[in-house]
């Protein structure tokens, strides 16, 4: 049986997210109209916990410490971390606490990243007249946030609000412990960070539609020192970090 690469289930989920962001799109213009006319769900409020789907866009990369012996090398000239994208979804549970604070978690928050590095050469590698060399680790990574989220007054069917938090990642297609010399650098499994992000609540008849943006950082270095690869000797520290675009669907709950 043919094995399923990351990289191509990526892209299959890649255009279903697209399609549901497109639908999510076009629900929430025709439900302006609804904004100004109706109070929608006057009960929301009301609820102590509700729970919402999670559909996203992500870009991301790291942020590179070079280590001293890059420093006495003359080979590579330069490393970078380039920005790439890939999508996310999940579940979010929401604890309201007060009128102003939730505690909100992603029990199940499944994210797609690809991470990219680009080397800038002084010599070509033997057998390669190539200056400049890029590696790509691509990631699929479980991640629980935890966050506390305030909330602005209700503007009739519109509400804006602010979060932060802590995350922790594990990463399921992790290549730390291969030996394989393609591999130019290795990636920890497990990582943890900060986040911080900004959102909009519009009420629909039916279901709050959020679009939010949020930005994740990285604490841990998540570089996996390997001193047979030389393209991983010139590297000290990796922290990761992310830009999310997100559309919660949020109502059910009680």
């Amino acid at each position: 049986m043919q094995k399923i690469k990351p990289g191509n289930l990526q892209y299959i989920l890649r255009g279903k997210v697209i399609i549901a962001t497109l639908f999510a799109c076009c629900f929430v213009q025709l439900s302006f109209a609804q904004l100004r006319d109706n109070l929608n769900l006057p009960n929301h409020d009301n609820k102590r916990y509700y729970f919402g789907i999670v559909l996203g866009y992500n870009t991301s990369h790291y942020n590179i410490t070079h280590s001293n012996y890059f420093l006495q090398q003359d080979s590579i000239q330069a490393i970078n971390g380039l920005n790439s994208g890939r999508i996310h979804l999940g579940i979010m549970a929401n604890l309201q606490l007060s009128p102003r604070w939730d505690l909100r978690f992603y029990p199940l928050n499944l994210i797609f990243s690809e991470k990219r590095f680009q080397y800038d050469l002084k010599y070509p590698d033997n057998g390669d007249n190539a200056l400049v060399k890029t590696q790509k680790v691509e990631s699929i990574v479980m991640s629980w946030p935890l966050q506390v989220r305030l909330k602005s007054d209700r503007i009739h069917n519109f509400r804006v609000y602010t979060l932060a938090g802590v995350k922790f990642d594990y990463d399921l297609a992790s290549n730390s412990g291969t030996s394989n010399s393609d591999n130019l650098v290795k990636v920890n499994k497990t990582d943890f960070g900060v986040e911080a992000g900004i959102g909009f609540q519009f009420f629909s008849k039916y279901v709050i539609v959020s679009p939010e943006i949020k930005i994740s950082k990285g604490l841990r270095n998540v570089h996996v020192k390997d001193p047979n690869f030389k393209y991983s000797n010139v590297i000290d520290k990796m922290n990761s970090s992310m830009i999310l675009f997100s559309l919660h669907f949020e109502g059910g709950g009680n």
